[in-house]
């Protein structure tokens, strides 16, 4: 008498049989490179973006082992105010429309991506921006068009610092933090 095991051999000596093992990103090109496929992905985003007038709309769209991607939209006007990630590391990416970055130097590092100073940039549909934990930056939309942004938060995101501006250094916003929770 046969059986399965003698008829096709052993299934786990048969790679080809086992369910593929995931490939998860582990490094900043890793989740840059995520961000890519997801923006090229038109069809699979684009269908889920909301648009709300009070506030900026917001979404997670894939959670993974320690990451997360959002998919956020900003009408003209929107702001995400001053503030960092937490410990998490992030690239964000600009899907539709344009988006305006402040980024200040980091209290305890320097860093802004600009040697001490405030940096301003605009980051247009395809542009990234990577950040490690620590960076204070503000996002807005002050186009006159709506835009769309994917984020990736590894770790996952578990806290935003808000941070009042003065025109000496950035401070965390203590009142903002503690109402939020």
């Amino acid at each position: 008498m046969y059986s399965d095991v003698s008829i096709a051999g052993d299934p786990l000596a048969l790679p080809h049989l086992l369910p593929p093992v995931p490939q998860h990103p582990r490094t900043v090109a890793e989740f840059a490179g995520l961000a890519r496929s997801i923006a090229a992905d038109r069809e699979r985003w684009a269908p889920q973006v909301r648009y709300d007038a009070t506030t900026r709309w917001y979404a997670r769209l894939r959670r993974g082992p320690g990451y997360e991607v959002w998919l956020l939209s900003w009408l003209p006007g929107q702001s995400s105010g001053l503030h960092d990630h937490g410990l998490s590391s992030g690239v964000l990416t600009v899907l539709q429309g344009a988006l305006r970055e402040r980024a200040l130097p980091s209290a305890s590092t320097g860093a802004s991506g600009g040697a001490g100073r405030e940096v301003n940039r605009v980051l247009s549909a395809g542009a990234q921006r990577a950040f490690a934990p620590g960076y204070v930056h503000e996002v807005v939309n002050d186009a006159l068009e709506p835009a769309v942004s994917l984020h990736v938060y590894f770790p996952g995101l578990t806290k935003m610092t808000p941070y009042a501006c003065t025109s000496a250094a950035p401070r965390a916003d203590t009142s903002r933090a503690a109402a939020a929770g």
